[in-house]
């Protein structure tokens, strides 16, 4: 087109042409907007503390679901910590007007009884993981959720793959299903809103054993049973 003065040459890098007449593109198909995934759902979320809060509730609502947050979290040792990491989310929950489902009481005793002999890390987790997200899809399917999930995937600390295999597993056994997302992404932004919002942030995850081995890095029950 050059060579016979049908077109005039703009640029050499990237090959940029002018044409003397106008071309008819077209019309472009219209794409329809893809559907939120959480659109007209409800999602019932368990949340272990306040900090993991604040991008899970976040990223939920951004995917257009309706987040309902759940506690419930025997494994918190001791009692002063679990109220603090309480009082701490309830805070946090009337600044971003989340509604909240509290479970009453204070089950250390059972939680203790389910891990005993069984105290190493790992292998107490998968425990652990297992009581909260089994009460938490009990909870959803009884309520009516469309599904469940939890702000222990956001953490760098805890396995992920196990806790999304566990809340599957959880959740198909209440008839109610698991979203699983890795809210990881937003671990950096977590910590910003933490701090924004002036949480109270623990050093530990929860139990007596991880309190435990956040001190002793020689503690015996870091390294799982094979």
């Amino acid at each position: 087109m050059l060579k016979t003065a049908r077109a005039a040459l703009i640029d050499d890098d990237p090959l940029t042409i002018q044409l003397p007449y106008v071309v008819d593109l077209p019309p472009q198909p219209k794409k329809e907007p893809q559907a939120l995934p959480g659109q007209g759902k409800r999602i019932l979320l368990h949340i272990c503390c306040a900090p993991c809060a604040t991008y899970t509730v976040k990223r939920l609502r951004e995917l257009a679901f309706d987040v309902v947050g759940y506690w419930y979290n025997p494994n918190i040792h001791p009692f002063s910590e679990h109220e603090r990491r309480r009082e701490t989310l309830a805070q946090y929950a009337g600044e971003i007007a989340l509604p909240v489902i509290w479970e009453p009481g204070y089950e250390i005793v059972n939680f203790m009884r389910a891990i005993h002999l069984r105290e190493r890390f790992g292998l107490r987790c998968r425990i652990c993981y297992r009581m909260r997200l089994t009460r938490a899809a009990q909870v959803a399917a009884d309520e009516g959720f469309d599904a469940m999930t939890t702000t222990l995937l956001i953490s760098p600390y805890q396995n992920q793959k196990v806790i999304a295999a566990t809340g599957a597993q959880a959740a198909a056994e209440c008839d109610t299903t698991f979203f699983d997302e890795n809210f990881r992404r937003g671990w950096r932004e977590h910590a910003v809103m933490t701090r924004e919002h002036h949480l109270y942030s623990q050093r530990y995850c929860g139990c007596v054993y991880s309190e435990w081995e956040a001190r002793d890095r020689k503690a015996v029950t870091r390294v799982e049973r094979s």
